[in-house]
């Protein structure tokens, strides 16, 4: 299977699905059993049930701005349709949520296919520290190598003392190479060193890492401007993917955390991780919605293949998959 192939994957095995599902479960059981009560004796969707379902959205973390969005095409139907059963509401709400997601990224994950004829194909991996960063790409390199790439990783987040030996370990574990220079190395010189032995390499994907400061937006900034500037000497139009990583477990904070990044930099990717862990499954919703930026990964689970390419339909059919 080549880099194209890898891209290209549309449908998710049993296994993935399976493994979606569950890593949705605690999303679900707490949604479903809100809008349960929301609407017990009640028999059409009236004023009290959209004020109900409103806040039910709100406090799964899809975001105010995005809530209001499908309240009012919820109403809009309702007035439309002048009756409607509150036993329709799941399906109708699946219908809105799957529409809006539409509407924001008109392509899924495998339409990065278009990227891939360039080699190495860079990634640059940004997020603040303990969203799962390091993991999210010690699996992603693994799920590239199994399909047959040959990946190198950079240890460009050099601030941070245990973050060099978590990447070294994560390509031991894997089996790729890492480039480092050690901690308190130059975060730029780290990543034009991992790109310059990816081309002597011909090394198909080169992932760096970089420090996840937020304290500082203005250092921040500069530091990923100057890890940017040096990577596309290297190779040209490097960084091919700036890849925001977000704890989906934060809620509104993985929120905050993407309006500062974007700020900061060309954020063209999002991976959600630990949402197996998490009642908040609603912020993929609001994120996606909000930033009009491609969730391409949601971690789902700690297996490596549990970190998964998002898929619009699939996700939302697995939320509503009681």
């Amino acid at each position: 299977m080549g880099l194209f192939d890898f891209f290209k994957k549309k449908e998710k095995t049993v296994e993935e699905k399976e493994a979606l599902d569950k890593g949705l479960e605690k999303t679900k059981d707490t949604f479903f059993s809100k809008i349960s009560k929301a609407v017990i004796g009640k028999s059409t969707v009236d004023d009290d049930v959209l004020d109900e379902l409103e806040e039910i959205l709100v406090t799964s973390d899809v975001g105010v701005s995005t809530t209001l969005k499908i309240i009012e095409r919820i109403q809009a139907r309702v007035a439309r349709d002048k009756y409607l059963n509150t036993s329709e509401l799941n399906g109708i709400l699946k219908e809105e949520i799957q529409a809006l997601l539409e509407e924001n990224n008109s392509s899924d994950f495998e339409n990065l296919a278009s990227y891939t004829n360039q080699k190495p194909y860079v990634i640059m991996v940004v997020g603040v520290n303990g969203v799962g960063k390091t993991t999210t790409i010690g699996k992603l390199a693994y799920q590239l190598r199994e399909a047959g790439q040959k990946v190198v990783l950079g240890a460009a987040d050099t601030f941070r003392a245990a973050a060099v030996d978590q990447i070294k370990l994560w390509g031991e574990r894997v089996n790729v190479r890492v480039v480092s220079q050690g901690m308190n190395a130059d975060p730029a010189s780290v990543a034009f060193d991992t790109l310059q032995s990816a081309v002597a390499n011909q090394e198909d994907i080169a992932i760096i890492d970089t420090a996840g400061r937020l304290h500082n937006k203005v250092g921040l900034m500069n530091e990923l401007s100057k890890i940017k500037n040096v990577m596309n000497k290297v190779v040209p139009g490097a960084p091919h993917e700036i890849l925001l990583v977000l704890d989906a477990s934060t809620g509104q904070n993985a929120i905050e955390q993407c309006k500062q990044f974007t700020q900061a930099t060309d954020v063209n990717a999002l991976a959600l991780t630990k949402l197996d862990g998490t009642a908040k499954g609603g912020v993929v919703i609001g994120i996606s919605d909000q930033f009009k930026i491609p969730v391409k990964y949601i971690g789902v689970g700690e297996k490596m293949t549990d970190l998964q390419l998002f898929n619009k339909k699939e996700f939302v059919d697995s939320l509503f998959n009681t």
